[in-house]
């Protein structure tokens, strides 16, 4: 699942939390210890063992929920988070990468402009979230089990929730603890999992649901308490309050935007599989996307590793892109040969369904993460350049290739079609980008962007 980390990007910040010993602390310590001192590099990693450690403890929850309920509750309630995370990509406005380019500049105005932010998303995704509702009998009738009251109050938080939860990472982010985003995870997924346990003994069918919406509220208290207690007060100290920079509105409007086109490419195409394959293939397709979602999560986190430190020197954008491109590539290169050689195995730990019919399909998607790589840095140096409308056509040419691809190959391929869908995709617009290299990634005067 795309669920989205402080080992400190920088000394000042490590020597700011150091003398505390709680495990948490400890664990932020420890990791920070162990990565390197490039701060690029150090939050890159942070943050990218944010996304292991929550799929790791991910994948625990949906091998618990796979042996808790049956295959038809497993895909109807993967779809249904699914439509949420839709809901969350168009009602948080994309802000957490809004966050990540203006906090480190922002300075005294840094709490203000995140409560801002804040608020703006979770009043947007529960509008979101209860319009689709109403919607649902229309949109997606399998999905009518959301219309029931406490299903439908944890999907709408789940939403809002979700939304404040993805902002938060890229706070911490920017102020650098992203140490902090590997903790958040840690809760969400560990509480997740109690919680699961719970909705399974007491029979609710909305369980999973509950036991994410539940996790949720505790993983936003506890990180906001840091987040605002100590994150911003010491970047409000720190950090020079720059001018505001200009149209800010207007970059936040067109990568909004694009980021839509990004998100609906993840999170329709689940739901084109539950309406054409019904709820057991949406389960098999569930499963695999969340293991082989792994590595576009980390190239996501490195993505904003480079976002958030290229805001601080713009100068060194393009060695920071090289390092990023050659660091990352090697991480996800073995990430990839243990998924494909070992996917029936890993599969199999969810059933021996999951492993006869999603073994193709968690091949096909796992080589699909090396080159969308090349598409996530690609997007950041966009961002920082404020070329958003090209990160924009990137985005939206991917959503229509893998959306249009998904409903011609699943009839005739089944959920192998769905991953060769992505695999295709992401290897067009690679290409694509390999050959343009010269027109994107050069040294130009970075100041000005």
């Amino acid at each position: 699942m795309s669920g989205l980390d402080t080992g400190r990007a920088a000394g000042a910040g490590a020597r700011s939390t150091g003398t505390r010993r709680r495990p948490l602390g400890m664990l932020r310590a420890g990791i920070a210890a162990a990565l390197p001192g490039e701060p690029v590099l150090r939050t890159g990693h942070v943050l990218a063992v944010s996304s292991l450690v929550n799929a790791g403890l991910g994948f625990f929850f949906w091998t618990f929920a796979t042996h808790f309920y049956s295959e038809r509750t497993v895909g109807l309630s993967y779809s249904a988070l699914s439509a949420s995370l839709l809901l969350t990509n168009i009602g948080q406005l994309n802000l957490n990468d809004f966050l990540v380019r203006f906090v480190p500049t922002a300075g005294r105005r840094t709490r203000r402009l995140v409560l801002t932010c804040y608020a703006a998303s979770t009043a947007f995704s529960v509008v979101v979230a209860v319009v689709f509702l109403a919607l649902v009998p229309l949109v997606s009738p399998k999905l009518g089990f959301l219309l029931n009251p406490v299903a439908a109050v944890s999907f709408v938080v789940a939403t809002a929730g979700y939304a404040v939860f993805v902002l938060q990472d890229g706070a911490l982010t920017a102020v650098r603890m992203p140490g902090w985003v590997v903790g958040e995870n840690l809760i969400f997924a560990v509480v997740k999992i109690l919680l699961l346990a719970l909705g399974a003994a007491l029979g609710l069918f909305a369980g999973i649901l509950l036991s994410w919406a539940g996790a949720l509220v505790v993983s936003l208290i506890v990180a906001n308490s840091v987040l605002m207690g100590r994150g911003i007060p010491r970047h409000e100290r720190e950090a020079s309050t720059a001018p505001p920079p200009p149209r800010m509105l207007g970059y936040a409007a067109a990568d909004y935007f694009g980021s839509l086109f990004r998100g609906a490419g993840y999170t329709v195409v689940p739901l084109i599989v539950l309406n054409n394959r019904g709820a057991e293939q949406s389960a098999y397709y569930a499963v695999a996307w969340g293991v082989a979602y792994v590595p576009y999560l980390i190239a996501r986190n490195m993505g904003t590793s480079l976002l958030a430190e290229s805001m601080r020197g713009p100068q060194r954008l393009v060695e920071h892109s090289l390092r990023v491109l050659r660091h990352s590539g090697l991480l996800l290169g073995a990430i990839t040969v243990v998924l494909v050689v070992a996917a029936p195995q890993i599969l199999s730990l969810f059933g021996p369904a999951y492993a006869a019919h999603g073994t193709m399909l968690l091949r096909l998607l796992a080589l699909s993460a090396l080159p969308n790589l090349l598409l996530s840095v690609a997007i950041d140096v966009a961002r920082v350049r404020r070329r958003l409308r090209w990160a924009v056509t990137l985005q939206a040419v991917m959503c229509v290739m893998v959306l249009g691809l998904t409903h011609l190959l699943l009839p005739v391929l089944g959920l192998s079609g769905a991953g060769l869908a992505w695999l295709a995709t992401q290897s067009v617009i690679a290409l694509y980008l390999l050959l343009t290299w010269s027109r994107w990634l050069v040294p130009v005067n970075e100041g000005s962007s």
